[in-house]
C-alpha cells in the first residue's frame, strides 16, 4: 500500500555542492510537493516519472509550510535550488503569493535557481523576478522531431530560445538542460544531438547541464526498457559529449547524472563507471578537457556497440540481447 504523503511536508531536501561566481559551493536543494505538472494533463513527457511527486489540492498554506521546514534547514547556503514537479512560475503549482515569500526568504542568497516551461517565462513574470536568479529550462533537444516524437515535452526548441533570450535581456541566469540519448535514439545518434543541441543552447546559456537519461519509474521509458528497447547512454558517450563540446561553447559545461553506474542510469561495464563519473564530475567544475582523461578495457566494447547500433538500425539493449540469446541457447 502506497504511504500517504502530507501536501505540507517537502518531498526532499538535501545538499550539494555547485558554482556559484565561478566558485565551488554548498547548495541547498528543496524539493516542492505541489499539484504537479500542467502538461502530465496532455500525456507528460515519455521520460518524466516526476508526477510520483505530485498531490492533488495542495494549498498556498501547504505550500508556506513546505517554506517554513526549508527554512529549519537552511544553514546559509550561497545557493538554493527549488524544484517542482514541473514549474516554478505555474500559477496552479506556485501561486504568486508563494512564490514571493520563497524568492524573500532566500533574497540574501547569491543564487536561487527553479525550473520553468517556457510558456510562463512572459516579460510580465520575468520582470518580477530578482536578479539572483537563474531559471532553468529544459531543452532535450534542438530537434523539433526529437521533442515531438520522443520526448513529448509539449513545445519547441524555438520557445525555449524565445524564454532564453528574454531570461538573458532582464539580467537572469539561464540553466538549460539537454537530454543525453531520450528513446528510440542509437549511442551515435544521441552523440551528435546532444553536441549539436548544446550549439544551438549556448547563445542564450550561462550553463549546459547534459542529463543521460535516466529510467524513471512508471514512465514509457521503463516500459522500452523492461523490453529490452532501450539501453541507458554510456559514460563514454556523455564525455565524448563534452570533448566535442570543449572549447567551442561559451556556456559552463556540466552534468550531475542521476542513477549514474546503475542499469537504469548511465553506465559503462561496472567496474570503470566510479572512475568515469569522477571525471565527469571534475570537468564540470573545471572545464578541463583533461579532467576527461580516463580509460578502461570497455572503450573498445563501447566503440563496437555504436558501430553495431548503426549497422542495425535500433537503439534496442544489445548486451541484454546477446545474453538472452546465450540462455536460450543453454
Amino acid at each position: 500500500m502506497k504511504e500517504k504523503r502530507s501536501p505540507s511536508e517537502l518531498e526532499a531536501l538535501w545538499k550539494e555542492d555547485d558554482m556559484v561566481n565561478g566558485s565551488k559551493v554548498k547548495a541547498m536543494v528543496v524539493i516542492m510537493r505541489t499539484n504537479g505538472c500542467c502538461w502530465v494533463k496532455h500525456g507528460g513527457c515519455t521520460m518524466c516519472g516526476y508526477r510520483e511527486a505530485s498531490l492533488l489540492n495542495v494549498t498556498e498554506e501547504d505550500l508556506l509550510k513546505q517554506l517554513e521546514q526549508a527554512l529549519s534547514r537552511y544553514k546559509g547556503e550561497p545557493f538554493v535550488k527549488i524544484y517542482t514537479s514541473g514549474s516554478f512560475l505555474d500559477e496552479n503549482e506556485v501561486p504568486a503569493p508563494v512564490r514571493e515569500r520563497f524568492l524573500e526568504a532566500f533574497k540574501g542568497c547569491d543564487r536561487i535557481l527553479f525550473e520553468s516551461r517556457p510558456e510562463f517565462i512572459t516579460q510580465e513574470a520575468v520582470s518580477t523576478l530578482p536578479k539572483n536568479v537563474t531559471v532553468a529550462l529544459g531543452l532535450e533537444s534542438s530537434s523539433p522531431e526529437v521533442l515531438e516524437k520522443s520526448v513529448h515535452k509539449g513545445f519547441t526548441p524555438d520557445d525555449i530560445k524565445r524564454a532564453g533570450e528574454l531570461l538573458k535581456s532582464n539580467g537572469l541566469g539561464v540553466r538549460t538542460y539537454l537530454l543525453l540519448k531520450p528513446p528510440f535514439m542509437t549511442e551515435e545518434m544521441a552523440i551528435e544531438d546532444a553536441v549539436r543541441s548544446a550549439r544551438f543552447a549556448d547563445p542564450f546559456s550561462d550553463e549546459i547541464s547534459i542529463n543521460p537519461l535516466n529510467v524513471q519509474r512508471a514512465t514509457y521509458v521503463e516500459r522500452l526498457w523492461k523490453r529490452g528497447e532501450f539501453r541507458s547512454p554510456w559514460i563514454w558517450s556523455l564525455i565524448e559529449v563534452f570533448r566535442q563540446l570543449s572549447g567551442t561553447v561559451h556556456a559552463r559545461l556540466m552534468s550531475s547524472p542521476s542513477g549514474g553506474g546503475a542499469m537504469r542510469g548511465v553506465h559503462n561495464c561496472g567496474e570503470c563507471d566510479q572512475k568515469a563519473l569522477d571525471a565527469v564530475e571534475r570537468f564540470s567544475y573545471s572545464q578541463d578537457v583533461k579532467d576527461l582523461d580516463v580509460t578502461c578495457k570497455c572503450i573498445s566494447k563501447w566503440e563496437s556497440y555504436r558501430r553495431s547500433e548503426t549497422l542495425l538500425g535500433s537503439p534496442a539493449d544489445l548486451d541484454r540481447d546477446f545474453e538472452n540469446e546465450l540462455v536460450l541457447r543453454m
